[in-house]
């Protein structure tokens, strides 16, 4: 048994049940197979607790598969495919079926109908990255495997990317600060983040922590910044839109802004590392 436990937030183990995969790395009662799972809502909150009340740890987005290993009382705990992340969902937000994804949502948001017609009264709201299993097009309109339309333009194939993240965060400005959040409706800094260089085809993790160890090279000059670095502070993480300007979602305007990086220093916020993005 080794002496570093793996990361809980990552790897699905509990004293009383874990994944398969991590026999002979934890401790656990019972070890099994995890059943996959699409979530078919727009998103879902995921929790470290199986509780209406506790905090929203991060949230989870329609067509991404989720590796359920428990269902309980209406939720379930599992684990979110894209970035490893563990937690508790309610089980209405997922089905048993899997397509395999065609495409991504592009816009920053889009709806999903019941039919090809823009008159038709809306099922659900599809955020940036979305994961959708195109079937067919209608009337310029994407049939899902998933079930409902989307309108095909605010949609890519999932090898068309969008290289330049820096333009897509900033236009997310505006959108309201929410922790654990990853959609266009509320953002955390590291969802932001995570959110922005997705759409570049970039898959890094979830938390602030996570990303200062993952996201590119590190950068030895802090003085000498350059559009698209990457800056982390005590707990949190923005990106530069210019030698001296920082783009974050952050608590202290309640949403993603930019501004300049000495006024984030100016209340507090020391600058911990630099990733760069080659």
């Amino acid at each position: 048994m080794s002496l570093f436990l793996p990361d809980p937030r990552t790897n699905p183990y509990r004293s009383d049940l874990a994944a398969a995969h991590l026999e002979g790395l934890v401790q656990a009662e019972r070890f099994i197979e995890g059943v996959p799972c699409q979530l078919r809502t727009g998103f879902a909150t995921v929790k470290a607790q199986p509780d209406f009340e506790a905090r929203q740890t991060t949230q989870a987005l329609f067509g991404e598969t989720v590796t359920v290993y428990e269902e309980h009382d209406g939720w379930v705990w599992g684990q979110i495919e894209t970035d490893g992340y563990v937690g508790y969902l309610r089980l209405d937000t997922l089905w048993g079926e899997t397509p395999v994804p065609t495409h991504r949502v592009s816009a920053i948001r889009t709806f999903l109908f019941p039919e090809p017609d823009l008159k038709s009264p809306t099922l659900d709201v599809l955020s940036l990255t979305s994961r959708v299993a195109v079937t067919g097009e209608t009337n310029g309109f994407a049939e899902l495997e998933q079930g409902g339309w989307v309108f095909m333009k605010h949609l890519a194939e999932l090898d068309e990317v969008a290289p330049d993240y820096v333009a897509t965060a900033r236009k997310l400005t505006g959108v309201p600060y929410l922790w654990g959040g990853k959609t266009s409706m509320g953002l955390d800094c590291s969802g932001l983040v995570q959110v922005a260089l997705d759409a570049a085809g970039l898959s890094v993790p979830r938390d602030s922590d996570q990303q200062a160890q993952a996201i590119g090279d590190a950068v030895a000059d802090v003085s000498a910044l350059r559009r698209g670095d990457i800056v982390f502070f005590p707990g949190h993480v923005g990106i530069t839109t210019g030698p001296d300007l920082l783009l974050h979602a952050n608590a202290f305007h309640m949403m993603v802004t930019e501004e300049p990086l000495a006024e984030v220093v100016a209340r507090g916020a020391q600058i911990t590392g630099v990733r760069r993005i080659a």
